[in-house]
């Protein structure tokens, strides 16, 4: 009875970190390629990871903020995905360069015309943004991601400063403090500038998200061969404890 208690236990144990090494769920989220400063232009992506061991996400469907409404929004293509803009007239017009905006983009819809995102995989969707309001620290964009097996998962929660992260949080794009140069004549010229510095901005982008996912990948494996060893230990004791016994 004691040899099996405490195989038993071991076991447990290993289970136990193993399942806390395990990375969690990841979901729909949008970073900035450099930095989104407040008043200027950013190229943002949003990622979306495929959840599912059985089914390949075909479709995403982001929602613009209709609170600080973006008068420029222009897609990236992707490769083997369609792209739908959908616009809506302003209940208050914006201006832009001198000009009045009436209507601005109210969502981006990004439609597989293959596999999708099959298990396993995740894909980048940018999208080119501007003027970024100077009177928020942040922009929420809700998402809609959809599998070929037909479920749906809505990203929509919106996170609350001081509580915990919901089941299904939106996505969060965090505007950083305006420079002076991001102001009239910058903010204008980032919109149209050759993209060398956004290429840059990106392949940093990519090497940081790289080195995170290294460290994490890490972690949980080290964690998961604790796991292993303590539970392979707690049997091996409660074996030789079983034979100590035996033999008194």
């Amino acid at each position: 009875m004691k040899v099996s208690r405490l195989a038993v236990t071991g076991a447990l144990a290993a289970t136990a970190v193993l399942a806390l090494s395990s990375p969690a769920l990841a979901h729909v989220s949008v970073q900035p390629e450099g930095a989104a400063a407040k008043g200027g232009y950013a190229v943002v992506d949003f990622k979306v990871p495929n959840e599912r061991d059985s089914a390949s996400t075909t479709k995403l469907e982001v929602t613009l903020p209709t609170d600080h409404p973006l008068a420029s929004v222009m897609p990236q293509p992707v490769d083997g995905w369609k792209v739908e803009v959908t616009k809506s007239t302003l209940a208050k017009p914006l201006e832009m360069h001198g000009e009045k905006i009436t209507e601005a983009v109210s969502k981006v819809t990004w439609t597989a015309t293959g596999k999708g995102i099959q298990p396993g995989f995740f894909q980048k969707f940018p999208l080119s943004v501007g003027k970024l309001p100077e009177d928020t620290d942040q922009l929420v964009f809700k998402a809609i991601q959809t599998y070929d097996n037909k479920e749906v998962v809505r990203w929509i929660e919106v996170p609350q400063e001081g509580q915990d992260e919901p089941e299904n949080p939106a996505p969060v794009l965090t505007l950083s403090a305006a420079a002076d140069d991001e102001h009239g004549h910058g903010a204008a010229g980032a919109e149209d500038s050759s993209g060398k510095d956004s290429d840059d901005a990106a392949k940093t982008a990519a090497t940081t998200e790289a080195a995170e996912d290294d460290h994490t990948d890490t972690t949980a494996r080290v964690l998961g061969v604790v796991g292993i060893v303590a539970g392979v230990a707690g049997v091996a004791y409660g074996v030789l404890a079983g034979r100590r016994r035996s033999a008194a």
